[in-house]
């Protein structure tokens, strides 16, 4: 019998690894179908990837907002929300820090960060509405208001309308994990502006060794070197999180920091 690949080796926009996951897997056949069919429709009436996963975000947050952002359930959403703050405070984060972060979701982390942070010091940004109305729900559930923090609709990463050289500590959970190389890019090439000298920016992936690719429009794959890469162009220095492949979570994690 043939040993399965690693995680990190799977291609799963191949046509054997679908057939394979659809043999082990048939209760998730219809999930996946319907998956299929909303990302045909949404490729035609949407211009450009953040209309379409804006589009996906609405879709999934009316269902429900935890799972709209990879919880299974809500002691998993606190869980990751957990982990990912005491990572971050772990790993250099202060309360006298200015946070951005990206893809702040319903706050998942954020509320973490948010009461953890001197007051204001906390700027939440995201591509879809739906979102950000639960994550105001989620300010009020935990009593966080006074901590005055910023909540913003955005349309791409180029973040023009923020100020240079204000965060000392930039963070993306599971952003780049749905974004396709461009967009990436244009968050590097804009990133840098926004934060001090010697801050750091934290992003997660999904990371391959293998061949790099997508599912549907939803879920991208990378090889670690091709963000390193792409970071260091844009001037910063970036490593490989090490320690954070020792978390329960599927996916990797790199800094970039600005240099002084």
């Amino acid at each position: 019998m043939t040993e399965p690949l690693p995680p990190t080796r799977r291609n799963r926009a191949s046509l054997t690894y679908k057939l394979r996951y659809a043999a082990q897997n048939p209760d998730k056949i219809r999930t996946y179908a319907a998956r299929v069919a909303r990302d045909l429709k949404l490729r035609i009436s949407s211009r450009g990837h953040v209309a379409y996963y804006r589009a996906v975000m609405k879709s999934d947050t009316a269902k429900n907002p935890e799972a709209a952002v990879g919880s299974r359930s809500h002691e998993r959403w606190l869980k990751l929300g957990q982990m990912q703050f005491d990572y971050l405070r772990e790993h250099g984060l202060k309360p006298g820090d200015r946070m951005l972060e990206i893809g702040c979701g319903n706050l998942r982390a954020g509320w973490r960060f948010i009461d953890y942070l001197d007051s204001g010091n906390y700027y939440g940004i995201d591509i879809s509405p739906d979102i950000l109305l639960a994550a105001q729900n989620t300010l009020v559930r935990q009593e966080l208001r006074d901590k005055l923090p910023h909540l913003t609709l955005v349309d791409d990463l180029k973040l023009r309308f923020l100020p240079s050289e204000h965060f000392s500590v930039v963070h993306a959970h599971s952003v780049f994990s749905h974004s396709p190389l461009e967009v990436i890019d244009e968050c590097l090439a804009n990133i840098g502006r926004v934060m001090v000298p010697g801050g750091f920016f934290d992003f997660t992936f999904d990371r391959t060794e293998g061949t790099e690719h997508h599912v549907l429009r939803e879920d991208f794959y990378y090889r670690t070197e091709t963000l390193t890469a792409l970071a260091e162009k844009h001037g910063f220095t970036a490593r490989f999180m090490d320690d954070w492949e020792e978390l329960p979570h599927g996916q990797s994690k790199i800094r970039v920091t600005r240099p002084d």
